[in-house]
């Protein structure tokens, strides 16, 4: 069904599939979804607090960093093949995601406590306001993720995916591609151009769910939805949080 196109892969077009649809209450909904991200986002609020607070307190967080990291990769893995384990799994992802999230987000800090002090306030705020502005496109219509919608977002998350994946090769042979890391007026835009594919993600997010609650999807399917968007979201952040060093380092 092409219906069930994204480029999250977390929401792709084989998502829905293989499901026996049901329009009863064990049945996917929009607003369960929704109430199982809130959930998964404080779940992973606590888990940044963790090595947020280890941080200051002078530990060594970096094994955190990395287990957050791996881990909250291979449960992503796994629930790409095993959908049904998601209402377990979802939740563990989201606290490893939190690790991770909130031991970058010091590091972030740390480095620009002085110029900019409220970066991550900033980038929070941020976030949430993008989100926010994406899902009023999507509710009045004023967006609509149709076919050709989602087949340029696809292209142009493959294409990041892609030339992230290039330069992290070229770094581990001591390559250095400077306009991925400095305050260059081509490193800024490449970071506006994702933050712009990251939020339009979120459109096509939106459109998942719904279609999934509409079509009568099972139940898990709300946590799977929710742990669609918390990829999304954590994905934006990040962006947003580049963005604005970037932005900082130029002052």
């Amino acid at each position: 069904m092409n219906l069930f196109k994204s480029s999250n892969p977390a929401l792709g077009e084989k998502t829905f599939r293989g499901f026996t649809y049901t329009s009863t209450n064990d049945a996917m909904t929009v607003r369960g979804t929704m109430n199982k991200l809130g959930f998964m986002l404080l779940i992973m609020m606590a888990g940044a607090f963790f090595t947020w607070n280890g941080f200051y307190k002078g530990q060594n967080i970096e094994p955190y960093i990395w287990a957050g990291a791996i881990g909250g990769l291979v449960i992503a893995l796994v629930m790409a093949f095993k959908r049904e384990w998601a209402p377990w799994l979802a939740p563990a992802y989201a606290i490893l995601e939190g690790l991770f999230v909130g031991g970058i987000s010091a590091y972030y800090n740390f480095a620009f406590e002085e110029s900019v002090p409220n970066i991550i306030t900033n980038a929070v705020g941020l976030t949430v306001g993008v989100a926010a502005a994406m899902f009023l496109l999507y509710h009045t219509g004023l967006v609509k993720a149709t076919q050709r919608f989602k087949t340029i977002v696809v292209m142009a998350t493959a294409g990041i995916a892609i030339f992230y994946l290039i330069v992290l090769v070229l770094r581990m042979f001591s390559v250095n591609v400077a306009f991925m890391h400095d305050s260059s007026p081509l490193g800024i835009g490449i970071s506006l151009f994702v933050c712009a594919i990251a939020a339009l993600n979120l459109i096509i997010d939106f459109d998942m769910i719904e279609q999934g609650s509409a079509q009568g999807a099972p139940k898990y399917m709300e946590w799977y939805g929710a742990f669609g968007l918390l990829v999304t979201l954590v994905w934006l952040y990040l962006e947003i949080l580049r963005l604005l060093s970037r932005f900082a380092s130029r002052d």
